[in-house]
Parts: C-alpha cells; sequence; structure tokens
C-alpha cells in the first residue's frame, strides 16, 4: 500500500472517530430533550421537526457527498434519536418487503418498531387500539388511483391521516418458474396486477390472476406454487429468496404510489400542510347540491386538490365524496370552508390535516 493511500485512509479513520464523538455528544443531548418532553408531556415524535432538519441540512449540502446520502444518513440518526427517547412502533401492510414496508422504512428508519398486519384494516385496528402508534398504508396510485379499501377504513373512524409519502414503485415478475411458458398463475395485490394489466395480457395472457392481501403475501404464494409467479418488489423477493423473472413490469414507467401514516391525533400545523375532509349530500338528486358544497370551499379562497366518491354504508344509492384542500385545519380559511361546507353537507369529518409531501429535486431525490 502506498504511503499516499496509508494516509488518506488515517484521515478517513480520524474523520469516522470524530463523529463517533459528534453522536455521543447528541446521544446526551437526545437525552435531554426526552426528559424535557416528558416534563412537558409532549410526544417523542415530531414529524414536523424531523421534516425541517431533513430540508435545512440537505438545503446546506456537504461538499461532494450526495444530497441523497446527507437525507438517508440523518434519517437513520433521528430514527436512532426516537428511539433513544422511546421505541415508536408502526403497522403496516406486511409481510417485510412490501411497498408499505419500503414507504415505512422511508419515513422512520431502523429505529422503528415494524409490526406487520396481513390487511390494511388491520394496520388500522393495530392503531386504534393502541397496539401501534402509528400505521402505513396505500392511499393513492398515480396510475390506478383511490386505495378503496384505506377510504373505507378512514370513513370507519378512530384514526386520522397525520403525514404522506410518495414513494416509485417498480414492480418485478418474481418466482421458481424457469421461464414465463411455465407460469399460470399471477399472484399479487389487485392494485399492482391492474397496474400491470397491459404487461400481463402481452406476456401472460393465459394465466389465472390471483388477488392476495398484499405483494408480499403474493410472493410467499409462488413460493409454495411451481407454476405460480408474483408481481411484487425486488427487495420482497430478496427477502424471501425467489428470482426476479422480469424487472419494471408495470405499464407506466412513471408509477407512484402515495401512502399514508395513520394514528389517532391530529397533526401539528406546519404551514404547508393538507387536510381530507369527508361529507356527504342531504340529497344528491337535488340539482347543483354537489356544485354549492364545492363552491362553497372554493368561495373560502381555499384550493381543493382531490375529490373522490364512496357508496355510504348507511344508504343505497347515496354517496360519501372525500376531499383533499392546501392548509390545515387551524389555518382560518379552511376552518371557514369546513364551517361552510358543514351548513350544505351532512356528516362533515376531518378525516387528517398533515404536513404535504414536497418531492426532492431530482438530484435530492430520497433513495426508497
Amino acid at each position: 500500500m502506498s504511503d499516499a493511500l496509508a494516509r488518506l485512509r488515517a484521515e478517513i479513520d480520524d474523520v469516522d472517530d470524530a463523529l463517533l464523538a459528534l453522536l455521543a455528544r447528541r446521544a446526551e443531548i437526545v437525552r435531554g430533550i426526552a426528559a424535557a418532553k416528558r416534563a412537558a408531556g409532549a410526544p417523542s415524535l415530531d414529524p414536523t421537526r424531523e421534516q425541517r432538519v431533513l430540508e435545512r441540512l440537505v438545503a446546506r449540502g456537504a461538499g461532494a457527498f450526495p444530497a441523497e446520502g446527507v437525507r438517508a444518513v440523518w434519517r437513520e440518526i433521528m430514527s436512532a434519536s426516537v428511539a433513544m427517547q422511546a421505541p415508536v412502533t408502526v403497522a403496516f401492510l406486511g409481510p417485510l418487503g412490501t411497498y408499505s414496508h419500503v414507504a415505512a422504512r422511508a419515513l422512520f428508519g431502523l429505529g422503528a418498531r415494524y409490526v406487520e398486519a396481513a390487511t390494511i384494516e388491520g394496520v388500522f385496528d393495530a392503531v386504534r387500539r393502541g397496539a401501534s402508534e402509528l400505521g402505513v398504508v396505500p392511499l393513492e396510485n398515480s396510475t390506478e388511483g383511490a386505495v378503496t379499501t384505506t377510504l373505507d377504513a378512514l370513513l370507519d373512524g378512530g384514526a386520522r391521516l397525520s403525514r404522506e409519502v410518495v414513494i416509485e414503485v417498480s414492480h418485478c415478475l418474481v418466482g421458481r418458474a424457469a421461464g414465463l411458458a411455465e407460469i399460470e398463475r399471477v399472484y399479487s395485490h389487485p392494485q399492482a396486477l391492474s397496474q400491470c394489466r397491459v404487461w400481463l395480457a402481452q406476456n401472460l395472457g393465459g394465466a389465472q390472476l390471483v388477488h392476495t392481501a398484499s405483494t408480499g403475501a403474493a410472493v410467499r404464494e409462488a413460493m409454495a406454487d411451481a407454476r405460480g409467479a408474483a408481481i411484487a418488489s425486488a427487495l420482497s423477493a430478496e427477502m424471501f429468496g425467489v428470482e426476479v423473472l422480469r424487472e419494471r413490469v408495470q405499464d407506466r414507467a412513471e408509477n407512484q404510489t402515495r401512502f399514508a401514516v395513520i394514528s389517532r391525533d391530529d397533526a401539528r400545523r406546519t404551514g404547508d400542510d393538507k387536510t381530507t375532509v369527508a361529507f356527504s349530500l342531504p340529497d344528491e338528486q337535488e340539482r347543483g347540491a354537489l356544485r354549492r358544497a364545492l363552491s362553497a370551499v372554493d368561495e373560502c379562497g381555499v384550493n381543493l386538490t382531490r375529490i373522490e366518491s364512496r357508496p355510504s354504508r348507511a344508504r343505497a344509492w347515496q354517496y360519501v365524496f372525500v376531499i383533499d384542500v392546501e392548509g390545515h385545519r387551524d389555518d382560518a380559511p379552511v376552518a371557514r370552508a369546513i364551517e361552510r361546507l358543514g351548513a350544505l353537507a351532512h356528516g362533515v369529518t376531518v378525516l387528517g390535516s398533515y404536513p404535504r409531501f414536497r418531492a426532492p429535486a431530482p438530484d435530492q431525490a430520497a433513495p426508497t
């Protein structure tokens, strides 16, 4: 080894030792923060503070060290710091390797305690019962739209939207088969199958499509079926030890899923928030009823960014409308809009106010 290389490696060792010393100092400060939070009755996890810290550090930069590396390193540092204060329990649609698992890890790092749920409703149940402080569920896909199971569970109450993240979804065909000609069944979550419908029709048109509770559960099914395959993530294939037969089998190259964090508490106002509201109309057959309801929101100066409808469970052919608007429920314009909506609609319910997800700039994209 050359003298120059040895000298540089020694410098790296010195820097690593300095980083460890700084982490030890940070840990002592975290202990003081934990004591102050306990005295004030404040929660150990503050997503708003975490988001501000990440944004500040990424904007400041670290020279030649890549921005996505800064984000990843500090996410894990903050995750470990939260775990020092009190372990955060996060339920997700399992098993390990699902896109919900990927989203949860992107949000909470390695320091959280993760709990698998077999279904989306199971994630909500864990949060409602207090078995998990937080849950991560898919909310909307850029190709297939809303995840209706999540919307229905939100409408049932007991959990609120408190955060969101958008994850790039790249589907793979995984399984034990030697080639496509051997595959008779394809397992996956209905949303994943829908996102790959054209590819499946062109390449596996004769195969039976079998719905599963999650993409991770689909991999388990494919492992036990010599004539089966699954649509899932490359991470799932790696974790379960099955082959990736084809990569990027989704029909649209840009395929993203918006995931939501659910909790029993409201998220604090950040100044860059969204609010999700549900309501039904007293008589949907009355001309202009929906227009008047939405106009009331607009007249308060609130921007509506999304609207969905779901069949009401209270009465046949009645619908519940779910809207996303810009702003927090504590913002005066949003509060006025909700009040105005209450005069025109029934069952107006705030399903959550939460920080808006802002995608990093292309050269600052967070790894998923």
